[in-house]
């Protein structure tokens, strides 16, 4: 039994890898071993049941009778390799990727895939099994994205682009879906200057676009917002807005501005003040809405773009754009990295001001404080003052019932607080806690340190003995002064005797 990624059946000519380049022939049962399944009709946009190991399913339709490799057949002619290109133009089915490429892209794309597949496949230029190695890079070609396929001697070479169906450097992203009308009339300028040139010079960019509408009058040039881009590019939004005699004035739709300024006199003069390109920011209807998610762009799978539709996370908000080449992923890259340096800069504007906010907050806490003590205060001075008013008036008047009845409240409110098990009490037993507890901490931090017994006697023996040192020395130090004193009484008195001989 052999063991092969390839196309089912008995190969003639070795071909790449996997077999690129390989005839094969009606296989027995049990011959080959392969990865895929071994459907009989069906191709990568025809027959979604042909569930392959490596890709989605091979490219192509016809009838085989072997199974492939890395994806379904395409033919009776076995190529092998990622896909297993079989092809066999003679016998295509509607079902199969010529068939819907027929319906979606015009006649002239089957033949333009049949040339590449040929040149990827089973070029004939040579004659010799220099061809396998031609189809080997031809390949490499492909998957990259560029160069041009060699195939037959009286045949033109294909081009190999980016879009084609077997370049590798694929992916999809998504977009922001516009929510702006085309009522508002907003239109998109893209200028090779840096964004704060831009800014400066934004009141003459509105005078020069004016100059190109005409310098009508009537027409009013008003700037929406500026975003920077990568590679030094700015984007400017612009919206135009025309004045009636009768004192009414309304916005240019965005696709009348647009079709103004693609004209090809316009685009010149709008060149001259650095204007590369211009786009309408409008939304889209429901109706191009559905045309550009049924139908996948040139050169991506329609399994990876309906598996695109069903993994978008927000599918009202969101919608899936192929990302095709490295400079396609850079420039996303690079936008998502600007778009993160504006949340960032905006978030620390916020934190700026939050920052701030909470500083007045303070600010205001401690006023309200400050007020609440004031009008205590006065309130006290109020009521001070009420009293001695309200003793006035009622001087030399006898008590009054309701008054009787707010001196027997006060009593009892009096009686309440001085309840022992009440709030006097136990304002002074808290007192009292307080008071024990920081009598116990001032003796506690008297006695901080304490000295064992044994290591305490060796201390106070240690100190005797240096007491001891300390005596001995000193009498030592006297005996000495002793002598001294003797030897100088004894030379003064030898001094003496020799001046009364010499005299």
């Amino acid at each position: 039994m052999a063991f092969s990624f390839g196309g089912a059946g008995t190969n003639t000519a070795a071909g790449a890898f996997g077999g690129f380049g390989t005839t094969t022939t009606a296989a027995a049962p049990g011959s080959t071993f392969n990865f895929a399944s071994s459907n009989t009709t069906g191709g990568l946009f025809g027959n979604t049941q042909n569930k392959a190991f490596g890709f989605s399913s091979g490219i192509g339709a016809g009838t085989t009778t072997g199974a492939t490799g890395f994806g379904t057949g395409l033919g009776t002619t076995g190529l092998g390799g990622f896909g297993c290109f079989n092809i066999q133009p003679t016998q295509q089915q509607q079902g199969g990727l010529f068939g819907q490429l027929t319906q979606q892209q015009g006649q002239a794309q089957p033949t333009q895939l049949y040339q590449q597949v040929t040149a990827l496949s089973a070029p004939t230029l040579l004659g010799d099994e220099r061809d396998s190695i031609l189809a080997k890079w031809n390949q490499l070609q492909a998957y990259w994205g560029t160069g041009k396929g060699y195939y037959a001697n009286n045949n033109p070479s294909v081009e190999f682009t980016q879009e084609n169906p077997f370049c590798r450097f694929k992916a999809v992203g998504y977009s922001c879906v516009p929510v702006s009308k085309d009522e508002d009339g907003l239109v998109v300028l893209i200028l090779n200057k840096k964004e704060p040139d831009v800014r400066a010079q934004q009141q003459q960019l509105v005078e020069s676009l004016h100059k190109v509408l005409g310098s009508n009058q009537t027409l009013t040039v008003n700037v929406e917002g500026v975003k920077a881009l990568p590679n030094d590019q700015t984007e400017v939004i612009v919206y135009v807005v025309e004045r009636s005699p009768n004192g009414t004035s309304k916005r240019i739709p965005a696709s009348t501005l647009f079709g103004f300024l693609e004209q090809a006199n316009i685009k010149a003069q709008l060149a001259q003040i650095g204007v590369v390109m211009s786009v309408t920011r409008t939304e889209l209807s429901p109706a191009q809405l559905k045309q550009l998610l049924q139908n996948a762009p040139a050169g991506v799978d329609p399994i990876i773009w309906e598996q695109a539709k069903v993994d978008n996370p927000d599918p009202e908000k969101l919608i899936p754009v192929p990302m095709v080449g490295f400079k396609e992923l850079l420039r996303r890259l690079q936008i998502q990295e600007q778009m993160t340096k504006q949340h960032q800069t905006r978030v620390d504007i916020i934190s700026n001001d939050v920052s701030e906010l909470q500083k007045n907050q303070a600010t205001t806490v401690a006023k309200i404080a400050q007020y609440k003590r004031k009008l205590m205060d006065l309130s006290h001075r109020v009521l001070q003052v009420l009293i001695k008013q309200e003793i006035q008036r009622k001087s030399g008047y006898a008590i009054q019932v309701d008054e009787e009845h707010l001196r027997v409240q006060l009593d009892t409110i009096q009686s309440e607080l001085n309840a022992p098990t009440q709030f006097k009490g136990r304002l002074n037993e808290l007192m009292s806690q307080i008071r024990m507890q920081n009598h116990f901490g001032a003796v506690r931090s008297e006695e901080r340190y304490n000295v064992d017994a044994d290591l305490l006697r060796e201390i106070k023996q240690h100190l005797k003995q240096q007491q001891e040192g300390l005596s001995h020395l000193i009498s030592v130090i006297k005996d000495d002064l002793e002598d001294i004193k003797l030897i100088e009484h004894g030379l003064n008195d030898g001094a003496h005797m020799r001046g009364g001989i010499l005299s």
